[in-house]
């Protein structure tokens, strides 16, 4: 899935959680376009008219492209009357009829990323749980895109110490082996953190990509947290250290490594992790 595509998939659910959370009747938003310093307005919920759609926010200008140099919330209680912002885009949010917004920006490794609106069709003041909401619903975007850049960042790393694809059944080999298999559970642990599902589906399709595609001696089926667990037992972590990655109790970690042993027939961290890798279920 390209990269637009994804911050747009992550955008909408988060204007979608923003106006549920706060009940705002309106929130939009759009991506920061690539090497240019300006928001396209491309995500609209809850309007009624099509004034903001595709519209350019320039950095500095109106209230969006004021968090976008600042890269911080900003708010305005009457939008036309303010005088802390500039008033290019007046036309446009007076035809959708809003007086009252905000604007977050999505800020992922110090550069914003996107912005997302909320906004009133009365002068309000949106308070701080408003505000709140509009910034958990940034930083949900936010681990999202950095999510993604991580999962793809581990598979070409994963992907070029076994040679690539195209190397079919030889793919992994001994050089870059434990590159490999800590790319594939980093992957796994990451999946969870993805909003959209048809993301998450392709990520745990790379991490099979991982795989040893041997076909297992017997039918074995592990669950996704014994999988997870087992993913970075394999890479040599600690139970604590586990528990640490995917965010689980040492006593979870150390259940789940008791389930998939049982299932593997193994009887300890080694035996199951190589019953695994036989199985084709870890590189």
């Amino acid at each position: 899935m390209a990269a637009e595509a994804v911050a747009a998939a992550e955008i909408r659910g988060a204007l979608v959680r923003l106006r549920h959370a706060t009940g705002l009747p309106v929130a939009f938003g759009g991506p920061v376009e690539p090497g240019r310093p300006r928001v396209r307005i491309s995500e609209l919920s809850g309007t009624s008219t099509a004034a903001l759609r595709s519209l350019a926010v320039v950095s500095g200008n109106g209230l969006g492209g004021r968090a976008v140099a600042l890269a911080r919330p900003c708010a305005v209680t009457d939008y036309a009357g303010s005088r802390r912002i500039s008033h290019e885009y007046d036309a446009p949010v007076a035809a959708e009829g809003l007086r009252s917004v905000l604007a977050v920006p999505v800020v992922v490794r110090r550069r914003v990323r996107a912005v997302l609106y909320g906004a009133l069709r009365s002068a309000e003041p949106l308070g701080d749980r408003v505000l709140g909401a509009a910034v958990a619903a940034a930083r949900d975007v936010e681990q999202a895109l950095v999510a993604r850049e991580e999962a793809g960042s581990l598979l070409a790393a994963a992907l070029a110490a076994t040679g690539g694809p195209e190397t079919g059944g030889e793919r992994v080999r001994d050089v870059g082996g434990e590159r490999v298999r800590e790319a594939h559970a980093a992957l796994r642990a990451l999946a969870p953190r993805i909003g959209d599902p048809a993301l998450r589906s392709e990520l745990l399709d790379a991490c099979a990509l991982l795989a040893v595609p041997h076909p297992p001696a017997a039918a074995v089926s592990l669950a996704p947290r014994e999988l997870d667990v087992l993913s970075w037992v394999a890479s040599g972590a600690t139970n604590a250290a586990v528990a640490d990655r995917l965010g689980l109790r040492p006593e979870t970690v150390k259940g789940y490594l008791r389930s998939a042993m049982r299932k593997l027939g193994a009887h300890t961290r080694g035996e199951a992790v190589s019953a695994a890798r036989r199985s084709g279920l870890l590189p």
